[in-house]
C-alpha cells in the first residue's frame, strides 16, 4: 500500500511536470501566432532560439543562422524568439534601406536589458536615452575637421606602441597588441590618460566587459555576465577618480579647457544651464571607451591577418605607405593630407569591415504596427539587422569569401549593401575616427614589417566580436633599414 501511494505521488509529479512544460510551450508559441506575421520558428520558452543564434557566431559563423532562415522559408523577413524577446531578423539591402530610413518614425534603438545592467547609467534613463544625449555631443570632436588635429598624437602614440611591443621581437600576438593600441589612443583622446601604466590596468577588465556585455544575462559568480557587471563597475570608479582630478586640474588651470572630451563634458551646460553628475560622465566616457576600444582593434587584428597570407595585398600597401614614409622629413608626423593620400589601404581595410565586420548587427524595436514586405510586424517586437546579411551574400558582393579590395573602387558597393558602421541617423558617430587610426596602425605596421602567421588557418570566433580564437600570433621579419 505504501509503494501505492508513492508511485501514486511520482505519477502526480510527472503529469504535473509534463502538464507545466506543455503549457509553457503552448503560451511561448500562442504569442507569435497572428494574421500575417512573418514565417520562422521560436525556439524553446524563454531562451527561444538565442543559443543557435550566439553559437553560429562561436563556431566563426554568424550568418549561418541567417542565410538557413533566408533559404528555409524563402524569405528576408523571419520571426524568432532571441534574448527573451519576440524579434524578427531583416537580412539584405532593402531591409537595412527600410530600418535606416525610418529611424524613430516605424523603428527606433533597442539594446538587450542586459545592456542596462552592464553600463548602469546614474541618471534616471536609460542606454537609449543616454546614447541619445551622447550622439548630439560628438560630432563636436568626432566630425574631420576636429580630428585633423589629433593625427600627430595618433601617430606618436602608434610610434610608441611598436616601439614597445612589436620591435626587437620574433613573435607577437596580435589581437592583445591591437587592444592595447586602440585603447591607448581612445584613453589618451577622451580623457588625456598618457601613461602606458595606468593604461594598462584597464587591459584586462575592458576585456572582461567586452566579453560579457552580450551573452546569457545570467548574473551568477563566475558567468561571463557577471563579470561583465564587475568590471564595469571597477571601470567606472576608476574613471570617477579621474573626472574629480580634472575638475580641480581645470579650477587651477593646469588642464585645457579644449584638451579632450572630458574637459568638454565637465564645462558644457545642458539648455537649462544643469552641468552634468560626476557619474554621468563616468557613465558616457564608459561608453566611448568600449566603441573606441574593441571595433578598431578587432579591424586592425584582421588587417595583420589578411596582408600577411596575401601578398599582392601587402606589396601595394607598403607601396602606397612608404611613397608617403619617403616624402617626410626626419621626425614629422603623418598629417591630414598624408592619410588622404592611403586611398588603396583604406579599401583594404574596407574589404577587411566586410569579411569581418566588428559590427554584427543591431536591434531595432517597432513603435507602432506596420507592414513590411507583405509581412505585419507588430509593435513591441525587436527587429535586427545584420551586416553579414548583405556583406557574405553574393546577390550584392559576388565571390564573397574572395578577398577582393578593388570592389571598393570607384563608386564602390551598392547604397545599403555596406554596412559595417551601420546607417541613416543611427550610423556609427566616430566612424572618421577609426578611419584614423585605422590607417595610421596600417602605416607603422607595414613600413616596419613584414610576417607570417605561426598558425595558418586559425579559427575565427565571434564572442560578440570577430577575433582569432588563440590572438593571431604572428612571426616577424623586420625591414632592413637602407
Amino acid at each position: 500500500m505504501e509503494l501505492n501511494f508513492y508511485l501514486t505521488l511520482l505519477l502526480g509529479f510527472v503529469s504535473f511536470v509534463t502538464f507545466s512544460l506543455f503549457f509553457l510551450f503552448y503560451r511561448h508559441r500562442s504569442q507569435f501566432t497572428g494574421n500575417n506575421l512573418p514565417p520562422g520558428k521560436v525556439g524553446y520558452p524563454v531562451i527561444g532560439e538565442s543559443y543557435e543564434f550566439l553559437a553560429t557566431g562561436w563556431k566563426g559563423h554568424p550568418e549561418k543562422f541567417i542565410f538557413d532562415r533566408m533559404t528555409k522559408y524563402s524569405s528576408e523577413v523571419f520571426k524568432t524568439s532571441i534574448f527573451g524577446e519576440k524579434a524578427c531578423i531583416f537580412a539584405g539591402a532593402a531591409c537595412n534601406k527600410f530600418l535606416f530610413s525610418n529611424e524613430n518614425k516605424l523603428v527606433t534603438a533597442w539594446w538587450p536589458s542586459s545592456v542596462n545592467k552592464v553600463f548602469p547609467s546614474s541618471m534616471e534613463t536609460s542606454a537609449k536615452e543616454e546614447a541619445k544625449k551622447m550622439r548630439k555631443m560628438l560630432p563636436n570632436f568626432m566630425n574631420p575637421q576636429a580630428l585633423q588635429r589629433y593625427i600627430g598624437i595618433m601617430d606618436t602614440i602608434a610610434q610608441r606602441h611598436f616601439a614597445d611591443g612589436w620591435e626587437n621581437k620574433k613573435e607577437v600576438e596580435v589581437f592583445p597588441l591591437a587592444k592595447n593600441y586602440t585603447f591607448w589612443l581612445a584613453a589618451r583622446l577622451f580623457v588625456s590618460l598618457e601613461d602606458p601604466k595606468d593604461v594598462d590596468k584597464f587591459g584586462d577588465p575592458f576585456q572582461l566587459l567586452a566579453s560579457g556585455i552580450i551573452s546569457m544575462p545570467i548574473d551568477f559568480p563566475g558567468t561571463p555576465f557577471y563579470k561583465a557587471i564587475k568590471a564595469s563597475n571597477w571601470i567606472r570608479e576608476e574613471l570617477y577618480k579621474i573626472i574629480k582630478q580634472r575638475k580641480i586640474d581645470l579650477a587651477e588651470g593646469k588642464a585645457s579647457p579644449t584638451q579632450d572630451i572630458l574637459s568638454h563634458m565637465l564645462l558644457t551646460c545642458d539648455e537649462e544651464g544643469t552641468y552634468m553628475k560626476e557619474m554621468d560622465i563616468a557613465d558616457k566616457i564608459l561608453g566611448l571607451l568600449i566603441g573606441g576600444h574593441d571595433t578598431a582593434s578587432a579591424t586592425c587584428t584582421f588587417i595583420v591577418k589578411y596582408l600577411g597570407e596575401l601578398p599582392h595585398i601587402y606589396d601595394a600597401v607598403y607601396k602606397e605607405q612608404m611613397e608617403i614614409a619617403n616624402s617626410k622629413a626626419p621626425g614629422e608626423l603623418l598629417n591630414w593630407d598624408d592619410l588622404q593620400k592611403m586611398k588603396y589601404s583604406w579599401n583594404v581595410a574596407q574589404e577587411v569591415l566586410r569579411v569581418a565586420p566588428p559590427l554584427q548587427g543591431a536591434f531595432r524595436e517597432a513603435l507602432q504596427d506596420f507592414v513590411f514586405n507583405g509581412f505585419t510586424i507588430p509593435k513591441g517586437w525587436k527587429l535586427y539587422w545584420s551586416a553579414n546579411s548583405t556583406h557574405k551574400s553574393a546577390a550584392y558582393f559576388p565571390e564573397p569569401q574572395k578577398f577582393d579590395p578593388t570592389r571598393f573602387e570607384g563608386n564602390g558597393p551598392a547604397p545599403y549593401t555596406f554596412v559595417p558602421f551601420g546607417g541613416g541617423p543611427r550610423m556609427c558617430p566616430g566612424k572618421e575616427y577609426a578611419r584614423l587610426e585605422i590607417l595610421v596602425f596600417m602605416h607603422n605596421l607595414v613600413k616596419r614589417f613584414k610576417w607570417e602567421a605561426v598558425i595558418p588557418d586559425e579559427k575565427i570566433v565571434v564572442d560578440p566580436l570577430p577575433m582569432p580564437a588563440k590572438g593571431l600570433p604572428i612571426r616577424l621579419f623586420p625591414h632592413k633599414k637602407a
